[in-house]
Protein backbone atom coordinates (compact mmCIF):
# COMPACT_ATOMS: atom_id res chain seq x y z
CA UNK A 1 0.00 0.00 0.00
CA UNK A 2 2.89 2.26 0.88
CA UNK A 3 4.49 1.96 -2.80
CA UNK A 4 1.15 2.39 -4.17
CA UNK A 5 0.09 5.32 -2.47
CA UNK A 6 4.06 6.63 -3.24
CA UNK A 7 3.28 5.93 -7.07
CA UNK A 8 0.23 7.46 -7.10
CA UNK A 9 1.36 10.64 -5.39
CA UNK A 10 -1.48 10.92 -2.55
CA UNK A 11 -0.46 9.48 0.81
CA UNK A 12 -1.47 6.67 2.56
CA UNK A 13 -4.55 7.72 4.34
CA UNK A 14 -6.24 9.30 0.86
CA UNK A 15 -5.57 5.08 -0.62
CA UNK A 16 -7.00 3.69 2.36
CA UNK A 17 -10.26 6.18 2.11
CA UNK A 18 -10.82 5.57 -1.04
CA UNK A 19 -10.35 1.67 -1.49
CA UNK A 20 -11.02 0.53 2.56
CA UNK A 21 -8.26 -1.73 2.79
CA UNK A 22 -5.77 -4.22 0.59
CA UNK A 23 -9.00 -6.27 -0.67
CA UNK A 24 -10.74 -3.31 -1.81
CA UNK A 25 -7.42 -1.91 -4.03
CA UNK A 26 -7.86 -5.51 -5.32
CA UNK A 27 -11.40 -5.93 -5.99
CA UNK A 28 -11.16 -2.25 -7.95
CA UNK A 29 -7.96 -3.73 -10.11
CA UNK A 30 -9.91 -6.70 -10.95
CA UNK A 31 -13.07 -5.26 -11.89
CA UNK A 32 -11.32 -3.04 -13.49
CA UNK A 33 -9.32 -5.75 -15.74
CA UNK A 34 -12.36 -7.56 -16.32
CA UNK A 35 -14.70 -5.00 -17.72
CA UNK A 36 -11.87 -3.94 -20.16
CA UNK A 37 -11.14 -7.31 -20.83
CA UNK A 38 -15.19 -8.41 -21.61
CA UNK A 39 -15.41 -5.18 -23.49
CA UNK A 40 -12.43 -6.27 -25.97
CA UNK A 41 -13.64 -9.74 -25.94
CA UNK A 42 -17.39 -8.80 -27.06
CA UNK A 43 -15.76 -6.56 -29.82
CA UNK A 44 -14.40 -9.28 -31.17
CA UNK A 45 -17.25 -11.65 -31.32
CA UNK A 46 -18.43 -9.14 -33.34
CA UNK A 47 -15.30 -9.82 -36.04
CA UNK A 48 -16.92 -9.91 -39.70
CA UNK A 49 -15.47 -12.47 -42.18
CA UNK A 50 -17.46 -15.80 -40.83
CA UNK A 51 -16.86 -18.24 -37.77
CA UNK A 52 -13.14 -19.00 -37.61
CA UNK A 53 -12.23 -15.10 -37.89
CA UNK A 54 -14.38 -14.41 -35.69
CA UNK A 55 -12.55 -17.08 -33.02
CA UNK A 56 -9.49 -15.96 -34.20
CA UNK A 57 -10.16 -12.30 -32.94
CA UNK A 58 -11.59 -13.47 -29.91
CA UNK A 59 -8.45 -15.22 -28.79
CA UNK A 60 -6.31 -12.91 -30.29
CA UNK A 61 -8.09 -10.03 -27.79
CA UNK A 62 -7.67 -12.17 -25.10
CA UNK A 63 -3.80 -13.11 -25.52
CA UNK A 64 -3.15 -9.49 -26.13
CA UNK A 65 -4.53 -8.50 -22.93
CA UNK A 66 -2.25 -10.36 -21.03
CA UNK A 67 0.58 -10.03 -23.67
CA UNK A 68 0.31 -5.75 -22.95
CA UNK A 69 -0.02 -6.23 -18.98
CA UNK A 70 1.12 -9.56 -18.42
CA UNK A 71 1.83 -7.99 -14.48
CA UNK A 72 -1.65 -7.02 -13.94
CA UNK A 73 -3.09 -10.80 -15.18
CA UNK A 74 -0.08 -12.51 -13.16
CA UNK A 75 -1.65 -10.76 -9.91
CA UNK A 76 -5.59 -10.65 -10.51
CA UNK A 77 -5.00 -14.65 -11.57
CA UNK A 78 -2.37 -15.57 -9.44
CA UNK A 79 -1.61 -13.28 -6.37
CA UNK A 80 -4.80 -11.38 -5.72
CA UNK A 81 -7.67 -14.17 -6.02
CA UNK A 82 -5.30 -16.33 -3.43
CA UNK A 83 -5.70 -13.58 -0.96
CA UNK A 84 -8.67 -12.20 -1.84
CA UNK A 85 -11.99 -14.09 -1.67
CA UNK A 86 -13.68 -11.44 -3.57
CA UNK A 87 -11.33 -11.10 -6.79
CA UNK A 88 -11.02 -14.84 -6.43
CA UNK A 89 -14.94 -14.70 -7.07
CA UNK A 90 -14.81 -12.08 -9.62
CA UNK A 91 -12.00 -14.02 -11.93
CA UNK A 92 -13.95 -16.69 -11.73
CA UNK A 93 -17.12 -14.70 -12.31
CA UNK A 94 -15.38 -13.18 -15.52
CA UNK A 95 -15.02 -16.62 -17.05
CA UNK A 96 -18.36 -18.06 -16.44
CA UNK A 97 -20.12 -14.79 -17.44
CA UNK A 98 -17.54 -14.92 -20.72
CA UNK A 99 -18.79 -18.19 -21.49
CA UNK A 100 -22.31 -17.60 -20.82
CA UNK A 101 -21.95 -14.47 -23.77
CA UNK A 102 -19.87 -16.91 -25.84
CA UNK A 103 -22.74 -19.62 -26.19
CA UNK A 104 -25.06 -17.23 -26.97
CA UNK A 105 -22.89 -16.10 -29.54
CA UNK A 106 -22.59 -19.93 -30.84
CA UNK A 107 -26.24 -20.12 -30.86
CA UNK A 108 -26.59 -17.44 -33.15
CA UNK A 109 -23.48 -18.26 -35.00
CA UNK A 110 -25.31 -18.77 -39.03
CA UNK A 111 -22.86 -20.98 -39.75
CA UNK A 112 -23.32 -23.44 -36.87
CA UNK A 113 -27.29 -23.78 -36.95
CA UNK A 114 -28.64 -26.13 -34.95
CA UNK A 115 -26.70 -26.35 -31.80
CA UNK A 116 -29.27 -26.49 -28.91
CA UNK A 117 -28.79 -24.22 -25.97
CA UNK A 118 -26.83 -26.94 -23.44
CA UNK A 119 -24.19 -27.57 -26.61
CA UNK A 120 -22.99 -23.97 -26.68
CA UNK A 121 -23.03 -24.00 -23.20
CA UNK A 122 -20.89 -26.67 -23.01
CA UNK A 123 -18.74 -25.71 -25.74
CA UNK A 124 -18.52 -22.18 -24.77
CA UNK A 125 -17.06 -22.76 -21.80
CA UNK A 126 -14.94 -25.46 -22.81
CA UNK A 127 -13.18 -22.71 -25.34
CA UNK A 128 -13.05 -20.14 -22.60
CA UNK A 129 -11.41 -22.46 -20.20
CA UNK A 130 -9.34 -23.55 -22.82
CA UNK A 131 -7.94 -20.39 -23.85
CA UNK A 132 -7.69 -18.71 -20.22
CA UNK A 133 -5.50 -22.12 -19.69
CA UNK A 134 -3.28 -21.75 -22.99
CA UNK A 135 -2.77 -18.10 -21.66
CA UNK A 136 -1.63 -19.44 -18.52
CA UNK A 137 0.62 -21.61 -20.27
CA UNK A 138 2.13 -19.00 -22.95
CA UNK A 139 2.83 -16.38 -20.38
CA UNK A 140 5.61 -18.45 -19.14
CA UNK A 141 6.99 -19.18 -22.73
CA UNK A 142 9.96 -17.45 -24.09
CA UNK A 143 9.92 -17.79 -27.75
CA UNK A 144 6.47 -18.74 -28.29
CA UNK A 145 4.76 -15.86 -30.25
CA UNK A 146 1.12 -14.87 -29.68
CA UNK A 147 0.44 -15.21 -32.99
CA UNK A 148 1.53 -18.97 -33.04
CA UNK A 149 -0.87 -19.36 -29.60
CA UNK A 150 -3.49 -17.89 -31.65
CA UNK A 151 -3.12 -19.53 -34.85
CA UNK A 152 -2.53 -23.28 -32.97
CA UNK A 153 -5.95 -22.63 -30.74
CA UNK A 154 -7.75 -21.54 -33.85
CA UNK A 155 -6.15 -25.02 -36.03
CA UNK A 156 -7.35 -26.60 -32.68
CA UNK A 157 -11.04 -25.80 -33.12
CA UNK A 158 -11.31 -25.66 -36.62
CA UNK A 159 -10.87 -29.78 -36.42
CA UNK A 160 -6.89 -29.63 -36.41
CA UNK A 161 -6.53 -32.26 -34.04
CA UNK A 162 -9.34 -34.58 -35.62
CA UNK A 163 -6.99 -34.62 -38.54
Amino acid sequence: MNEIAAEAGITKPILYRHFGDKGGLYQALADRHIDELLSRLRNALTTRGGLEARTRATIDAYLAAIEERPQVYRFLMQRASVEEPGVRGAVEGFVRRFGDELAVGIEAEPELAGVDHQQALIWAHGIAGMVQAAGDWWLDQEGVSRTDVVDQLTALLFGQFSR
